[in-house]
């Protein structure tokens, strides 16, 4: 029993991406890998951010959070499918499975505000650029990094108060990797009526605010780039939008395939892939299409790994 009689299963067991036995030490190892790069990939764009001054603003700022939340999204899912691997045991507790839910959601939502934050970066940079530095001045800098936290929070701290009011019977078998809210209701036998309500309304509001400002932000970069006469000119200020743009469409093209398709227009199967794409696949590509489309960042990289530019002289 758990909380107040409120649920009668005290764990749930994560089928996972395949049932087939000789699939398991495959995915191990791939999924061990994609890990380990996201994990490399993002604390070196990090720590090339906070080493290097030249990077000290907040293009940069916002970049280093998304980074954090991509190595914290990751570990929200993919340490437990390994060790569930490796043990061979399908089974997470009530209470590790809520953790889970918690955090997958704040990290989820926490990258969709970053996106929208970056794009309105990006339009003040390019439509604006003498007025940058009076716009984007620290104070609303530290706004834009901590309001995106605090309401990621807020999101998923009402969905978790929600589900922990509903009753779980017999049925405690998941056919996912993670923890999700979504096909979590559909396991409760008592009414979710109103968790699928807020599920929809707040997912809507959620993701509808930073895409909208994202498509604004972009509408005016795309008009102000047009309005550019040389070719030269052009191809810089697209450059600096092309990696976050190849990001938004990765990260908003995953995620709508998962949550804003019915359930009963594809299977499982399907919503697994999806949401390894979005949870791990991009998590993992962030970083080299930041380092790779961008010579500021290639630098700092490079500076990172010569450590001899960051480290005092040794007398040996």
């Amino acid at each position: 029993m758990h909380q107040g009689n409120q649920t009668t299963i005290s764990e749930f067991i994560l089928l996972g991406l395949s049932k087939h036995a000789e699939q398991q030490k495959v995915l191990f190892v791939l999924f061990l890998g994609m890990y380990l790069i996201t994990m490399v990939g993002n604390g070196l764009i990090i720590l090339a951010i906070v080493l290097d001054s030249y990077l000290h603003t907040p293009m940069y700022l916002f970049l280093a959070n998304l980074s954090f939340a991509d190595i914290s999204s990751i570990s929200t899912s993919v340490p437990k499918m390994l060790m569930n691997i490796h043990t061979k045991s399908q089974s997470i507790s009530y209470e590790s499975c809520i953790t889970q839910m918690y955090f997958f959601i704040v990290f989820v939502v926490i990258d969709n505000f970053l996106l929208g934050v970056m794009a309105y970066d990006r339009f003040v940079a390019i439509c604006h650029p003498l007025n940058y530095t009076t716009i984007m001045q620290p104070r609303i800098c530290a706004l834009l990094t901590v309001i995106p936290w605090v309401l990621s929070n807020v999101v998923a701290l009402t969905h978790t108060l929600l589900f922990i009011q509903l009753i779980f019977c017999d049925s405690s078998i998941l056919p996912h990797f993670l923890c999700d809210l979504a096909p979590l209701l559909k396991l409760s036998c008592s009414d979710t009526m109103v968790n699928e309500l807020v599920l929809f309304v707040v997912g809507l509001s959620v993701f509808t605010f930073p895409f909208a400002l994202i498509l604004f932000s972009y509408i005016h970069i795309i008009k102000a780039v047009l309005r550019i006469s040389s070719r030269e000119g052009k191809w810089k200020a697209f450059s600096t939008c092309g990696s976050h743009l190849t990001v938004v469409l990765l990260f908003y093209g995953t995620i709508t395939g998962v949550y804003f398709f019915p359930s009963s227009t594809h299977p499982d199967d399907t919503d697994k892939i999806g949401a390894v794409l979005f949870t791990v696949v991009t998590p993992m590509m962030n970083p080299f299409i930041y380092s790779l489309r961008n010579k500021d960042m290639k630098s700092a990289l490079r500076k990172l790994v010569n450590t001899k530019r960051f480290l005092p002289s040794m007398p040996w």
